[in-house]
């Protein structure tokens, strides 16, 4: 064997230590302090689950909240994918770009945005209220299970639109215009053909939806508050506010064997999707003919535009205008200090904080990540084993944030990783996070690379490093510039680990936003929207770039 192959070898095992350090160590700490909280086998927080009727309710509203949310943003993408797959319209795939914004937005953001649109201070209610003459907000949406469920399809939708939207331009029509000549029609072809057709990306799309509703965290805290607790709510109170630690161990670990069951299907139906050889939607698409269909075109349009942008552009207005007015009073509030405390940081500097992780965490993330894609792609490790560190990459994406600032905070506490009090956990814990993206961003161009090509360069004689400089780097490029982008945007909007995990004087930008929501006060509310925008401004500029650099087969999402 030769030393490169050695050192290849060695480089692998990088991501894998990396893994083990930072993610399954601190989920081992875990599950020790569940079975044993005083060093002797103790089943007490499972039992606590097992016969308190309120955490299994807790358990049942998770997972119905989970399940509601992914039918309601799968029955309102499915007509929607519908239409940019088979309808040619003006600006169709700048629609179908600008419509991903809201999923990469932070969901502290989301929420507030939401907030600023039908809260009871929102724009909505401002203007019922001025036009009917009425003393309160007639619209009562704020801590009710309705405003958590749109929040998940506001945030959500774009996911299950562009799965199935990519994986149903790729089929052919020939099998619809066979029904038809046979005499199936309308209802008749959605159920016999175009639905079991679709499965596939319909349960990719659903099951991704419903792992990031069921470990949401920002929306149903800010939102839906603790009368609506899900597991990663509980999991965030039996930590830090009660501080039962084995009950919060134990709603962890539960949520954890739920996720791994689910990213494990996840994978193996995204190998299947990402099997399915990309074509131009243009082969299929034509103009809508009838007045119905022109119809369905206009009305899917407008809602989606209304539903996913109206709450974006109303959390801008709001920080512009105080009483009617046009004012930058709440981005220049930003800048002071009002409670002059260490513990309270000027909001502003929360700026630079997030940026400074962010490039930490980028540079992290992509240079795991490539190391991450090549084990997971079978390249020279077996192949049934890359099949299972798939999902195991995939976990910290559908495992709490919330589970893993406390695992951190739990495991992190002793010599030589005595890191609780280090800035350095939330640049770990934010790549963590970003390590999935950078994968699904470039293991499609790493599996499509020829394996004849690299031989041929061999027996021409070039190194291995000089192969993969020559031929893997160019491929993987544009790829490798999309998961660079989404790792920095992650590590901006990233908020369950770093509640658990930053230090007072150490905020990031989506604590602050957090911070600020809680205090009382129009200046307050204000500094909030201010910089929620700021933090939306970044993900906005960070996704066009991703769009723009990103062509036909990169990404998995």
């Amino acid at each position: 064997m030769t030393m490169w192959r050695w050192m290849w070898y060695g480089f692998l095992l990088v991501p894998l230590l990396f893994l083990a350090l930072f993610f399954l160590y601190p989920l081992l700490a875990i599950f020790d302090l569940s079975l044993r909280p005083d060093n002797s086998w103790n089943l007490s927080g499972f039992t606590q689950i097992v016969t308190s009727a309120y955490y299994r309710d807790t358990l049942i509203f998770t997972i119905w909240q989970a399940v509601l949310s992914t039918v309601l943003t799968i029955g309102l993408a499915l007509p929607g994918a519908y239409v940019f797959t088979r309808f040619d319209f003006p600006a169709k795939s700048f629609l179908l770009s600008i419509a991903t914004l809201p999923f990469v937005l932070p969901t502290v953001v989301v929420a507030t945005a939401f907030s600023a649109l039908i809260g009871a201070r929102g724009i909505v209610n401002q203007v019922l209220m001025s036009l009917f003459s009425l003393e309160t907000a007639p619209i009562q949406l704020e801590r009710t299970l309705s405003i958590i469920l749109i929040v998940h399809v506001f945030y959500n939708y774009s996911i299950a639109l562009r799965m199935i939207t990519s994986y149903w331009a790729n089929q052919s029509t020939r099998i619809e215009d066979a029904a038809r000549v046979l005499g199936a029609n309308g209802w008749r072809i959605w159920w016999h053909v175009r639905l079991p057709m679709l499965r596939p990306a319909i349960l990719a799309s659903a099951i991704l939806v419903f792992i990031f509703t069921f470990t949401s965290f920002g929306v149903v805290l800010i939102l839906g508050g603790i009368q609506f607790a899900t597991l990663e709510v509980q999991i965030y109170y039996q930590a830090l506010n009660v501080f039962n630690l084995p009950l919060a161990a134990a709603l962890s670990l539960l949520q954890i064997a739920v996720m791994f069951a689910m990213m494990l299907i996840y994978t193996r139906l995204q190998r299947r999707i990402s099997s399915v050889d990309l074509q131009s939607t243009r082969q299929i698409a034509r103009k809508p003919k009838t007045p119905f269909e022109r119809l369905f075109l206009i009305v899917n349009l407008g809602t989606m535009i209304v539903f996913l942008f109206t709450p974006l552009l109303a959390l801008i207005y709001r920080s512009l205008v105080r009483e009617g007015a046009f004012t930058l009073e709440y981005y220049t509030a930003l800048t002071s200090n009002t409670r002059n405390s260490v513990l309270f940081a000027p909001a502003i500097e929360a700026i630079g904080n997030s940026l400074q992780f962010a490039i930490i965490t980028t540079i992290a993330a992509l240079l795991l990540g490539v190391l991450t894609a090549y084990l997971i792609a079978g390249k020279g490790i077996n192949r049934t084993v890359s099949r299972w560190l798939d999902p195991l990459f995939m976990l910290p994406l559908a495992t709490s944030a919330v589970t893993l600032g406390f695992g951190f905070i739990i495991a992190l506490d002793t010599p030589p990783l005595d890191l609780r009090s280090s800035v350095w956990l939330i640049p770990i814990a934010h790549t963590l996070v970003a390590i999935p993206f950078v994968v699904r961003s470039i293991l499609p161009a790493l599996r499509s690379i020829p394996l004849h090509v690299k031989e041929s360069a061999a027996i021409l004689g070039a190194p291995p490093h000089r192969i993969w400089w020559s031929i893997d780097l160019p491929l993987l490029s544009r790829g490798l510039i999309v998961g660079a982008t989404f790792a920095f945007t992650v590590s901006m909007g990233e908020f369950g680990a770093s509640l658990f995990v930053a230090r007072p004087n150490t905020p990031t930008m989506p604590i602050v936003i957090f911070r600020l929501l809680g205090q009382p006060g129009a200046t307050n509310y204000g500094q909030a929207l201010a910089m929620s925008s700021l933090l939306m401004l970044v993900s906005a500029a960070s996704f066009i770039a991703i769009e723009r650099i990103r062509s036909a087969g990169i990404g998995e999402f």
